[in-house]
């Protein structure tokens, strides 16, 4: 089957775009393909969108899932992620949607009971249009044993670590932006001295509603601030965490970090339980008023 690129694709949908929410995930490497489409799956996504180049093998039979729509996509090319989900947002005004990267699995709070349809019903009803994700970072321990850093069985996160700064505002001089946050933590903090600045922050605005000239900017924030904030004005809301085998992969792929880096393990790393509870127990997710 020919596999549009992704003008093809918006010029012809089909129904893939008709109900959401909609997932893209995007491939940057082979490393964990199907296992993240299993997960999104899972989760209840109507449409699963997988940007990947025509060279990455994906199992047939997952690959023909009718919720499954792969689009010839390559970054490593120059292809660009953000553009792309800015235009499949413009197509589908209304939709909610989420984008993230191969190897890298959304959690929400009860998501094992819980559809992600049933969660945004619940966080569009307490008029939110977006909802805060922040990417914890999993790695293997044992990098002689798995080298570029990825293993499900043995996923290891950082318990502790993480802190947030209030945001700048920069169109202002010396103030902050209202219920806004840059969240800093995992291996992004612990080996700082590798990761470009602009790279360090670990707050992703990952679901969010698809509207009319709002567009998503290349520090994963949008245009629209009332889509940046973590909570609206009179308590606290859901949030959402990423986690995430994308910088450990990325540490291990750089021959600067790789040589000096002999393990992402430390006293404060624990087994991911792959569970929202665990989540929830160690403050990388807030359920608000979801109970």
């Amino acid at each position: 089957m020919m596999i549009p690129t992704l003008p093809r694709f918006l010029a012809a949908p089909g129904t893939a775009l008709d109900r959401g929410p909609i997932a893209m995930i995007f491939a940057e490497d082979e490393v964990e393909i199907e296992s993240t489409l299993r997960h999104h799956l899972g989760l209840g996504f109507r449409s699963v969108l997988l940007f990947a180049p025509d060279a990455f093998d994906v199992d047939p039979d997952l690959a023909a899932a009718p919720a499954v729509q792969r689009i010839r996509f390559d970054a490593a090319a120059g292809a660009d992620p953000i553009a792309a989900v800015n235009a499949v947002a413009a197509a589908a005004p209304g939709r909610w949607m989420y984008y993230g990267f191969n190897a890298e699995y959304l959690f929400y709070p009860f998501c094992e009971s819980r559809s992600v349809g049933e969660m945004l019903a619940f966080h569009a009803e307490e008029r939110r249009d977006a909802m805060l994700s922040y990417v914890v970072d999993l790695y293997a321990p044992d990098l002689e044993r798995c080298p570029d850093a990825v293993s499900c069985a043995e996923a290891h996160l950082d318990r502790s670590g993480y802190f947030a700064l209030a945001r700048p505002d920069p169109e202002s001089d010396g103030r902050v932006c209202e219920r806004q946050l840059d969240v800093f933590g995992g291996l992004r903090w612990r080996f700082e001295e590798h990761v470009p600045p602009d790279r360090r922050r670990i707050d992703r605005i990952a679901l969010f509603r698809a509207r009319r000239g709002v567009q998503l900017r290349r520090d994963h924030t949008f245009s629209e601030p009332e889509y940046n904030t973590y909570a609206c004005p009179w308590h606290n809301n859901l949030t959402a965490a990423i986690m995430s085998f994308r910088a450990a992969k990325a540490l291990r792929r750089n021959p600067g970090s790789r040589d000096a880096i002999a393990s992402f393990a430390w006293h404060n790393s624990v087994l991911f339980e792959w569970r929202s509870q665990q989540l929830l127990d160690l403050g990388l997710m807030e359920p608000g008023q979801w109970f």
